[in-house]
């Protein structure tokens, strides 16, 4: 029997401002973990990889290589076991919008992209988003 141990996830929030009010991009996960829930984009920490280079690959691959960002930084640390028997620890960055739009690169995971505003947001969030969310201004933060 092989021992469960948590896995490490990366996500970044993307944020655009928009007039007087600042959008997100979310998709709704269509892959089996989290099912139906809103997400910002991520994955998996792969083996020898930097966490900075992970999101940015993540990124690219679910949103495509024409969206680009600035101001990358650390936003917060979740030990995430809202939807056990999956344990991750999941290690989130934001970042601003500096151009382009995201395309659905992988729609077997995830629907198309949109922008929502941070006051009209749409329900369910991910568990970690919606932790992170509710600290978007916020330096550096760690949920357990």
């Amino acid at each position: 029997m092989s021992e469960l141990r948590p896995k490490v996830g990366i996500g970044i929030i993307v944020i655009k401002p928009n007039n007087d009010r600042r959008e997100i991009m979310l998709h709704q996960r269509i892959g089996s973990f989290g099912q139906g829930y809103w997400g910002s984009g991520g994955g998996h920490l792969e083996n020898g990889e930097s966490l900075e280079n992970a999101v940015m690959r993540e990124l690219a691959e679910e949103a495509g290589k024409e969206l680009k960002i600035k101001n990358l930084r650390l936003h917060g640390i979740y030990n995430f076991t809202d939807l056990m028997p999956k344990h991750y620890v999941d290690i989130t960055f934001v970042a601003d919008w500096e151009s382009g739009e995201p395309q659905n690169t992988a729609p077997e995971e995830t629907s198309e992209w949109v922008w929502c505003a941070l006051d009209d947001l749409p329900s369910p969030l991910f568990p970690p988003l919606k932790k992170y969310l509710d600290g978007i201004d916020d330096q550096t933060i760690l949920y357990h």
